[in-house]
């Protein structure tokens, strides 16, 4: 029996007055894998994100988080759990109050895992006793993933949760949740770190305009983007004409050409084969952000110029 997907979106629409945040979104997100969100803002992100942790309600559409239809009442869904906008902590109580006290509102129907191993999966044990108000940016991420952990979800949905974090807590972040999906579990997270998405994300969820753009793996992502590769030769015309006869697209300046859709070693094997004499020739790709800048910047909200 094939395993039902982690979330099911089928013409999710949530508007807020005459402003639609998500247009007739349609989705499948795989159990066991860590998807990333990306858009620019105004994208539908945080929106989408508030859906599947029960923060709100589509107008319209039907929605299904581990195999469950999401009713109409506003609930955090059985087995997800997360943060949307930072962790909603409390300032004057510690860190282990902070847990104590979301551990008593969810109830004991849950499962959970004790405070003090919530504490120590995040880094945070030194610290259990002090107030939340005294605590970094990045120490109240690392506070707001414990709180996550604590009901032993199955879904972990997480906005921006590097925000505020140093390089080293980036690390910590991405092998956290390398190893929360590693044991089976899904998380579904947002961030405008685009080079730390590509280093441990399986797939892509690209949004825009309240729309789904992609939905796809983050090596079908950077596919995308061509290779270009820049070749200076003395006998530029002669090369061009035998990338013309095998339909080869490219570029040509004085003894320079810009070769499109083919790989340095196809085109020095080209040049090599019929003795032309190659000075330079260098390979280029785009970024994945700038990939995914190009497919949303006919929707990004604000660009700039």
């Amino acid at each position: 029996m094939d395993t039902p997907p982690a979330v099911r979106a089928r013409g999710i629409v949530k508007c807020f007055g005459e402003v639609v945040a998500l247009d007739g979104i349609d989705l499948d997100v795989a159990q066991g894998q860590l998807h990333g969100l990306v858009g620019p803002n105004g994208a539908g992100k945080t929106t989408l994100l508030g859906l599947l942790l029960g923060l709100a309600v589509a107008d319209s559409g039907s929605l299904e988080i581990l195999g469950t239809p999401v009713g109409r009442a506003l609930a955090v869904p059985e087995g997800v759990a997360g943060f949307v906008d930072g962790p909603g902590l409390y300032p004057s109580l510690t860190a282990k109050q902070n847990l104590a006290a979301l551990a008593a509102l969810r109830g004991d129907d849950a499962p959970t895992m004790g405070i003090d191993d919530a504490l120590d999966q995040v880094g945070l044990t030194d610290v259990a006793d002090d107030r939340v108000r005294g605590f970094s940016l990045g120490m109240r991420q690392r506070l707001g993933l414990a709180a996550a952990l604590l009901t032993k979800p199955r879904l972990l949905v997480l906005d921006e949760p590097s925000n505020g974090l140093d390089p080293d807590g980036i690390r910590w972040l991405r092998n956290s949740l390398s190893a929360f999906a590693a044991r089976g579990g899904t998380v579904f997270v947002s961030s405008h770190l685009i080079g730390e998405l590509e280093m441990f994300a399986d797939d892509l969820i690209v949004v825009g305009g309240g729309k789904l753009l992609a939905a796809e793996s983050v090596s079908s992502t950077l596919a995308r983007g061509r290779s270009t590769v820049v070749v200076r030769t003395p006998q530029a015309a002669e090369l061009a004409n035998l990338l013309h006869r095998g339909g080869i697209e490219f570029g040509i300046s004085h003894d320079r050409l810009s070769i499109h859709g083919a790989t340095t070693a196809t085109v020095s094997q080209l040049a090599f084969d019929h003795q032309i004499r190659v000075v330079e020739i260098t390979e280029t790709s785009r970024s994945l952000e700038e990939i995914l800048l190009e497919m949303t910047s006919s929707v990004t909200e604000f660009a700039s110029v």
